[in-house]
């Protein structure tokens, strides 16, 4: 008999909490947005029920930066707005852990390609082959006033340059072969000169010569994860990632994805097993399904309706949603420059479910636009078992509605169940994180 599929967590923690009310939730601890020692917390949790990974989202600026410039106070409602930058969190939670993956969003936006290869490379050494860096295009429009730009970059442009991006990086991790640092006392010579390479990279977007000062890891380079699902996000995640963070929300159009992104990794000379595809859900767990809805509704209702349509901004495509009935339906949006994907969803959630406006901001804020799944312990592990098996998905991305305790209780009701039933380890396969995603070491493009 064929071994079984084994699912593959990461733990999206989403400080403090994906719902945009979850702060204020009597259980939560609000400050676990700045507190490193809840960082800490969280991933020792997920290390010790056998995640496969941590995963922070970064956004280079103040969610609403622009509105509140301009005198919005609505957004001062807003969670989500500070956060330790997480590459400093993943370089100190190297040292504090042992076995689970550390990634990290850098943005190739407003980011420069030998900066950020150098930063994940030094991480991925430190914590001995289990760094991954999150490859994305930023999607907030805050950002660019941060970078000296008066407008955000196009969405084609910033693809472009993100496949460039990627390009430059993984070519600088390949700068050193193994057995390029000799550090030989006795003669001398600290480096086989024949082993370092220059990259000389000169495209519409970078000119970079290299090498790289970092040297290669234990996992021959980070995990490159991506995020985009839109037509571009699904072409250059094709190209790039090893594991791709989408929001997919119902069965069929998951499948529909799921089979379209590996397939495309033909193209560029890879295979469909290369890719990892995960998910995010956002879990709300009761002993029964009635006290799992009960936990969902206490959420709704800390949640004002001013602030869950603040969680349409980015995608409203420069459409100010406060200047329309909120219990008429959502008008039609203008093609959005920021989440093109991710707008998509939305609107197509609320024509098919005949949502008001209010409606489906509500229900976008409450999960950020992934499936929140309500429900006992057993009913998560059915639909993510179903998931699994019928190429839904590799495994899932678990983003919480606040933090800590609703990720303690997944940790540690839902993944022995997904044990028991022989579809998630008991101890990792390996030290490294490519090892236990079952990821080859990709070979050094000078050695081969």
């Amino acid at each position: 008999m064929p071994e079984p599929r084994m699912l593959k967590l990461g733990a999206f923690l989403s400080v403090p909490g994906n719902h945009l009310a979850g702060w204020r939730h009597p259980d939560a601890v609000a400050t676990s947005d700045m507190d490193w020692k809840q960082y800490l917390h969280l991933a020792q949790v997920a290390e010790a029920a056998k995640f496969d990974t941590i995963f922070f989202q970064d956004t280079a600026a103040v969610n609403g930066s622009r509105a509140l410039a301009k005198g919005d106070t609505s957004r001062a409602k807003l969670s989500r707005t500070v956060k330790l930058e997480p590459t400093a969190v993943l370089a100190a939670m190297a040292a504090l852990t042992t076995n689970i993956g550390l990634i990290a969003t850098a943005t190739t936006t407003y980011n420069e390609p030998y900066n950020i290869a150098r930063r994940f490379a030094a991480i991925d050494l430190i914590s001995e082959g289990r760094a991954g860096w999150n490859l994305v295009t930023s999607q907030i429009e805050d950002e660019s006033e941060n970078f000296g730009f008066d407008a955000h970059m196009d969405h084609a442009r910033r693809y472009a340059r993100a496949s460039e991006f990627y390009d430059v990086v993984i070519g600088l991790w390949d700068s050193w072969e193994d057995g390029g640092l000799l550090r030989d006392k006795e003669s001398g010579i600290y480096m086989d000169r024949a082993k370092v390479h220059f990259l000389d990279h000169e495209g519409p977007n970078f000119k970079v010569r290299g090498p790289l000062n970092v040297p290669r890891s234990p996992q021959g380079r980070p995990v490159v994860a991506q995020a985009g699902s839109s037509e571009a996000g699904r072409e250059l995640a094709a190209k790039t990632a090893d594991v791709i963070f989408t929001a997919q929300t119902e069965i069929g159009r998951a499948k529909e994805f799921y089979a379209d992104v590996k397939a495309r990794t033909v193209r560029y000379g890879r295979s469909p097993d290369d890719v990892k595809v995960m998910p995010g859900i956002t879990p709300v767990l009761g002993a029964t399904e009635a006290e799992a809805w009960e936990k969902y509704e206490e959420l709704q209702a800390l949640l004002p309706d001013d602030v869950a349509l603040q969680s349409l901004s980015h995608i409203s495509g420069g459409l100010d949603l406060r200047n329309y009935p909120q219990d008429g339906p959502l008008p039609d949006l203008p093609p959005s420059n920021a989440a093109k994907a991710r707008q998509e969803l939305v609107v197509r959630t609320a024509r098919e479910k005949n949502m008001t406006l209010r409606q489906i901001a509500r229900h976008t804020a409450a999960g950020t636009g992934h499936r929140v799944l309500v429900g006992t312990a057993e009913y998560m592990a059915d639909e993510l078992e179903t998931w699994l098996k019928q190429e839904a998905a590799d495994g899932f991305n678990v983003i919480c509605n606040h933090y800590p305790v609703p990720f303690e209780d997944f940790a540690r009701q839902v993944v022995p169940e997904l044990r028991r039933r022989g579809i998630f380890r008991n101890e990792y396969e390996g030290t490294t994180l490519r090892e236990n995603l079952g990821l080859k070491v990709p070979p050094n493009r000078y050695a081969m």
